[in-house]
């Protein structure tokens, strides 16, 4: 039975994987410090260890105890318009947390790391991304996912660890934590709804995304370490059609059944046009289901009825206010 690590398996793409993994058999072993994440969405069949990934004398004795076959690294503070502001927050966990788990992962002779990147790498690029593109992250998010992949492709070239690198977009489903006001705009929107709250849009909402929905990704991601051809590759990972946040409000009002109203807020430093490529992820695993946005989104919005509206809590560690929009300081 292969024995898997998986970072931040109590959040919400995390969760998703391990539950994945269960079905394919594997010993899995969650680690989370519960920042993002919920015990609820862990898999009983899960042994869970609550800490972080930044706590290296605790990834030490993780991987002396269970001697990892795979590591699927997901955990990640991941809200790129506020890691401008929590830069230090930011490449300590997104950076150094991740070096840790590389270390230990060349020293135990690891088979496969799987990393979720992000399509962040490539910043205001001209969609869509293409693997084959030289990122240009904006944001030290974005930043630190890249370096993440470049120490990767080294620890590789230097010890011969293998790696999967994921570049997800916009996935939204079940288990997202709609209590984060920074991140993850469909469970913005669907708190929103449920609270008789404005749907709160920077700028004019012309932005457009391909919203991505976890059931079609999960499986591949958690499977990729089987699959002939995927390692030491990178894939970008997504829905291939885009939407204006506009256009997503709208559609989230109808699965919701609430007619609700807008309030645009001024513009944040953002890209406007992001989506990719998904050409080599489709011939290097055939076969992926494919949800649309308005049936994702009523998958969701299922799940968000019963779970009930989450409170919006703030960001204790904000480290520079300067141009800090006000709405994320708001109560």
């Amino acid at each position: 039975m292969p024995i898997s690590l998986v970072t931040g398996g109590a959040g919400f793409i995390g969760a998703h994987v391990v539950n994945e993994l269960i079905g394919l058999k594997h010993k899995v072993i969650v680690l989370d410090d519960l920042s993002g994440g919920f015990r609820e969405n862990i898999n009983p069949a899960a042994i869970f260890v609550e800490g972080s990934i930044t706590d290296h004398r605790l990834i030490e004795q993780l991987f002396s105890e269970y001697k990892f076959d795979y590591v699927y690294h997901l955990a990640a503070y991941a809200a790129e318009g506020l890691s401008h502001f929590i830069r230090r927050f930011n490449y300590n966990t997104n950076l150094v947390g991740s070096i840790n788990l590389i270390n230990e992962s060349v020293r135990h002779k690891v088979k496969c790391f799987v990393f979720t990147s992000s399509i962040a790498v490539y910043g205001n690029m001209k969609p869509p991304m293409r693997e084959d593109m030289i990122p240009h992250p904006e944001d030290p998010y974005g930043i630190a996912k890249l370096a993440v992949e470049q120490d990767l492709k080294s620890a590789h070239d230097m010890f011969g660890l293998n790696y999967i690198i994921f570049r997800p977009h916009n996935v939204y489903g079940e288990y997202q934590n709609i209590g984060d006001r920074y991140r993850n705009v469909v469970g913005i929107f669907m708190n929103q709804l449920m609270q008789s709250k404005p749907l709160t849009i920077f700028g004019d909402g012309t932005q457009t995304r391909a919203f991505s929905y976890i059931g079609d990704m999960a499986p591949v991601i958690a499977n990729s370490v089987n699959v002939k051809g995927a390692r030491n590759e990178i894939f970008n990972i997504g829905a291939d059609k885009e939407y204006s946040v506009n256009e997503l409000a709208k559609t989230i009002m109808k699965a919701m059944g609430v007619n609700g109203e807008i309030r645009h807020l001024e513009a944040r430093n953002e890209v406007v046009h992001a989506f990719s490529d998904h050409s080599k992820e489709k011939r290097i695993f055939p076969g992926n289901s494919s949800t649309s946005l308005s049936e994702g989104l009523k998958k969701m919005t299922d799940w968000v009825y019963k779970s009930g509206i989450r409170k919006t809590k703030r960001f204790e560690a904000i480290e520079i206010t300067e141009k800090l929009p006000p709405v994320w300081l708001e109560d």
